[in-house]
């Protein structure tokens, strides 16, 4: 048996975990030819399968997988271990790769990458917005953003923002000619504009007064599945929106839109990053954890 070099195993495991030869191609920076011919010569040089490759799909053999759970804890320690001699060199470097929605970005770059630039300036943090959930862990990120309650129980969470809400907006002109509704069920007779979720459903209005709680199918007169878009169709007096309050602030604060409903707005959420639980965290991501947790949810 030939012994497998750190490049072939690390091939490995980035195949396996994302069960494609591109994306872990993309993950790695290089080609999937490349990362192919690195499976091959890992194989050959331990006399065993550990892909079963098909036109369509990559899947571990039950040797892969034996090998996978033992090599991703070591490879982890590994990183760690490495990274562990920046602080000789005085310096953190590396990339965290975090995915979420597009307000959860917008937080992260308003609070976190200010002060992620002055503090780490050899750590890059590629982020990705995206509104769809996605697995992280197999998806190839270091951290997700998402609200605690949409956040799976096996990873831990860090409050990054405590004031997460939805509010209904309208602008003054829309509401000088249609009125302002009273009650949630007065939006049945105004115009809305509709929010289209990244699963094609639309989304459904959630109010809360008290201890009561109610949920509207608002008349969607326009249907939109961007947040920026919706505040624009409601600045333009195209009817009543349905947004986050931190999207909608700078529009409110210039007199743009009003907020209606007020006294049925839903309770504040929190919106945290999350990230596997893992012994071992890259330094370059722990530079980044740190940062969140000193100022995030100030």
């Amino acid at each position: 048996m030939t012994r497998p070099s750190l490049t072939d195993l690390k091939a490995f495991v980035a195949v396996a975990t994302h069960r494609s030869f591109r994306r872990a191609a993309d993950e790695l920076g290089t080609a999937p030819s490349t990362l192919s011919h690195a499976i091959r010569r890992l194989e050959d040089g331990l006399g065993v399968r550990l892909l079963n490759r098909t036109t369509r799909s990559v899947a571990p053999t039950e040797a892969g997988f034996q090998l996978l759970d033992r090599l991703e804890p070591a490879l982890s320690q590994l990183d760690e271990a490495l990274g562990g001699i920046a602080a000789f060199r005085g310096t953190v470097a590396g990339t965290v790769r975090v995915n979420a929605p597009r307000l959860g970005a917008a937080i992260i770059v308003r609070k976190i990458l200010p002060v992620m630039s002055n503090r780490f300036p050899d750590v890059t943090v590629d982020v990705v917005a995206e509104g769809k959930l996605v697995d992280i862990v197999s998806s190839g990120f270091d951290a997700g953003v998402r609200l605690v309650s949409m956040i799976p129980q096996d990873m831990i969470a860090m409050p990054l923002s405590t004031d997460f809400r939805y509010m209904c907006v309208a602008s003054p002109v829309y509401l000088d000619g249609a009125g302002f509704p009273t009650t949630p069920e007065d939006l049945k007779r105004h115009r809305c504009v509709g929010h289209r979720l990244p699963s094609g459903k639309l989304y459904r209005w959630e109010f809360e007064r008290g201890k009561a709680a109610l949920f509207v199918e608002a008349p969607a007169s326009f249907v939109l599945d961007d947040e920026d878009l919706m505040i624009d169709a409601a600045i333009a007096g195209l009817g009543i929106a349905y947004v986050p309050a931190l999207a909608a602030a700078p529009a409110l604060a210039r007199g743009q839109l009003r907020e209606v409903l007020a006294e049925w707005t839903q309770a504040t959420e929190e919106v945290a990053v999350y990230y596997p639980n893992r012994r071992a965290v890259p330094l370059a991501l722990r530079a980044f954890l740190d940062v969140v947790r000193e100022v995030g949810a100030a």
